[in-house]
């Protein structure tokens, strides 16, 4: 009887270490504070495309986070998704000339927004908007891409085969 008790004290252990283990390495690669701290202000930028971008998501300038994506909406007057996004006030040198780019992080990672310096003197400010931005490259509209040219080389080649063969028929119907 004893030894019961403690094979399932032990095994309800490993169960809760287990647990305790997967929510330390979903907050690793998810890469996400838990918490917002410090003073921030708020850009936005529009894009046609943000793919699978979530609030959340980090903001980047050279591989460093300076803030996250507050909110993501929809602009109906010109048919844009709007990113806002909060940056921490201790990034406030960032050129209003800059551009934003949605970013994936690895092969099948999640998408971040990255921000490259641009060269104005002036610097962006709360409730400014980045006006260059590169939309999301969706892996499906690529593999699409691809698809599509390679049935049109493949649909021309066999036309100009078709049209060899017939000039041959034609030919050996002279002789």
């Amino acid at each position: 009887m004893r030894s019961t008790r403690a094979v399932e004290i032990s095994t309800g252990l490993f169960v809760l270490l287990g647990f305790a283990a997967l929510f330390f390495m979903v907050t690793q690669i998810t890469n996400r504070e838990l918490s917002v701290d410090g003073a921030s202000y708020d850009v936005t930028a529009q894009f046609e495309n943000i793919g699978s971008l979530k609030p959340g998501a980090a903001v980047s300038m050279a591989g460093v986070t300076v803030g996250r994506v507050d909110s993501i909406g929809f602009d109906q007057n010109v048919y844009k998704a709007v990113v806002k996004m909060r940056i921490a006030s201790n990034y406030n040198r960032i050129p209003n000339d800059s551009d934003a780019a949605i970013m994936t992080s690895g092969l099948l990672g999640g998408q971040y927004v990255g921000i490259t310096a641009g060269g104005s003197e002036e610097y962006l400010k709360s409730g400014d908007r980045i006006t260059l931005v590169q939309d999301a490259l969706v892996l499906e509209n690529l593999i699409n891409q691809l698809v599509a040219s390679f049935m049109k080389r493949d649909n021309s080649d066999e036309a100009q085969q078709g049209a060899e063969g017939g000039q041959n028929k034609t030919e050996e119907a002279k002789q």
